[in-house]
């Protein structure tokens, strides 16, 4: 399909650079600990919204000589506004390839050092620095619709799962005030502060004189979406554990499945979508800086700016990087400054608006970091337990994986054959020992993402040491919280237990949903674990297993 070249964006395209840019970062980092919560943070948005729109409407129209501010501004001031962008900008790279660092590796794409997993991201997205508008916006509309799509499904299915009881404490206790409400409000309203770049691309909008509506639906979309997590949340997870988490939403992920459980992880599908939006907004990162450099007469960005924002992204002073600081120069530095460069604009006689040139263009080598899952360690290079027992023995810890018997389970295995192997058993002092141990003796990597079932000794349950082995799995996360549990004198014979060619995993989950919905038994899940936990400091009661002369029997509530 041959495309008119004539560097000009549509409406749509506007729209969805929106939502690619400001969604992904606002869901991972405006929630939870110490962000925006509950009806104070809704609140706050709301607030934030209206002040936003009021912005906008005076921004967009006195932003007149940004496609050349050498010649509209002088000399001085060219340099002094491109130089505040272009720090807020590498800091912003900096704040988003450090998300990266910290969340990738660890929930998404394993095996791979942090470095180099920061150096591969920034040269993706350092290849868009040069390329046309019209390129970028096409590159959007392609996939604006099914990002957002996947969002949207994403909080369908989440919807679901809300409980009554967790929306009644919410209520119950959360502290609304005026004061927090502001405190969020100015906290969005420093997050969405990259909206003021804008002016450089709405020149180059078709109709830009409608235009602003374009905008302001971007924006009242993006709100609307951080309003629906805000109380879905606390719905879903429960209030004290939403208070409690740095990034609830990946919390969120781990318990979202389309029905019928038709994929094992389908959390990475939604991983693969949030990291794309995080690369489209670093490459947005490069491309305005590049923009703003030439209209400031300051050279050319090309080389040095993503060195810039890599260096800003790794190095650290006392345990402290630039991202740590990005929060804090917003709220006291950048968006102040945001104010008075409105006002200066405002009080300038008007002239005749100048081309501006904008946004970015970059990560088609995303979509291959995306469609790689887990990469860095192959499928066949794995172990996956289907159950997992553990027990305390002493002062040890007691860990069986149970695996799929797959020769038994396909009719090819032999009678003789020993199911024990199927069964893995480590002890030791903690989890790290075991960790260590497994390392020491097993060639495939431990992957726990398809684990249908744990089942807890009543030793270790009596003993209190339960609340080691949640904090454990919570530092897990490859571990879904849709897993059921249950408890047994025995985890380690429960998962050697002879079910008939399946796992035993498979067995157990079976006794719960494979069965018409007026037979389904409630099971007890790990999301619902962790709510009591956090909620109490209690562990919920769960349904037992004996095994007794070869037969299992399974008391369901």
């Amino acid at each position: 399909m041959k495309y008119a070249e004539n560097n000009r964006i549509s409406h749509r395209q506007l729209y969805r650079q929106i939502l690619l840019t400001f969604l992904a970062p606002f869901l991972l980092c405006l929630n939870g600990k110490g962000g925006l919560l509950g009806l104070s943070g809704a609140v706050g948005i709301i607030l934030a919204v209206i002040f936003l729109l009021l912005y906008s409407f005076f921004y967009l129209r006195s932003t007149y000589g940004y496609a050349d501010m050498l010649r509209s501004f002088g000399k001085v001031r060219a340099v002094i506004f491109g130089g505040f962008f272009l720090i807020y900008l590498v800091m912003a790279g900096a704040y988003l390839l450090n998300l990266i660092g910290r969340i990738i590796p660890v929930w998404l794409i394993f095996g791979i050092s942090e470095k180099w997993l920061l150096l591969f991201a920034v040269s993706v997205c350092a290849c868009g620095m040069e390329k046309g508008l019209q390129k970028r916006g096409r590159m959007a509309e392609v996939t604006g619709g099914s990002f957002l799509g996947a969002i949207l499904l994403l909080l369908i299915l989440c919807a679901g799962q809300g409980k009554a009881e967790y929306i009644t404490e919410l209520f119950r206790e959360e502290a609304f005030s005026v004061q927090t409400s502001i405190r969020s409000a100015y906290r969005y309203l420093c997050f969405f502060s990259g909206i003021s770049l804008l002016p450089f691309v709405m020149k180059d909008v078709e109709k830009r004189g409608s235009a602003g509506k374009t905008v302001i639906g971007g924006i009242l979309t993006v709100s609307g979406i951080m309003i629906c997590v805000l109380v879905l949340l606390p719905a879903v997870l429960g209030w004290r554990r939403v208070q409690s988490e740095t990034w609830p939403v990946l919390s969120l992920l781990a318990g979202a499945d389309l029905p019928g459980n038709v994929l094992a992880r389908f959390d990475v599908l939604w991983m693969g979508f949030l990291l794309y939006g995080l690369l489209f907004t670093i490459g947005s990162v490069f491309y305005y800086g590049e923009r703003i450099l030439t209209s400031a007469h300051m050279g050319t960005g090309k080389y040095w700016l993503p060195v810039a924002v890599y260096a800003a992204a790794i190095i650290e002073i006392d345990g402290v990087t630039v991202a740590d600081l990005f929060e804090i120069y917003l709220a006291k530095i950048f968006v102040p400054g945001l104010f008075l460069i409105l006002i200066y604009l405002f009080l300038r006689s008007r002239q005749k608006q100048i081309k501006k040139v904008a946004t970015l263009g970059c990560i088609f080598m995303a979509l291959v970091l995306i469609c790689s899952g887990c990469a860095g360690i192959e499928p066949e290079k794995r172990m996956y337990p289907l159950a997992l027992g553990i027990d305390v023995s002493g002062d040890d810890f007691v860990i069986s994986y149970g695996m799929p018997d797959l020769p038994e389970a396909t009719g090819q295995g032999k009678e003789e054959e020993n199911t024990d192997r199927s069964v893995l058993t480590l002890r030791g002092r903690d989890f790290d020992e075991i960790q260590q141990l497994y390392d020491r003796s097993q060639n495939r990597y431990l992957d726990i993402g398809h684990l249908e079932v744990i089942i807890m000794g009543n030793e270790m349950l009596e003993s209190g040491r339960w609340e080691m082995f949640l904090n454990y799995l919570k530092a897990e996360p490859l571990a879904g919280e849709d897993i059921y549990l249950f408890r047994t004198g025995d985890p380690e014979a429960v998962l050697k237990w002879d079910s008939g060619g399946a796992s035993i995993g498979d067995y157990l989950t079976g006794l719960l949903e494979n069965r018409v919905p007026a037979q389904q038994k409630e099971g007890v899940t790990l999301r619902q674990v962790y709510h009591q936990w956090y909620q109490g400091g209690t562990l919920l009661s769960l349904p037992k297993i004996t095994l007794v002369d070869g037969e299992l029997e399974v008391f369901l509530e």
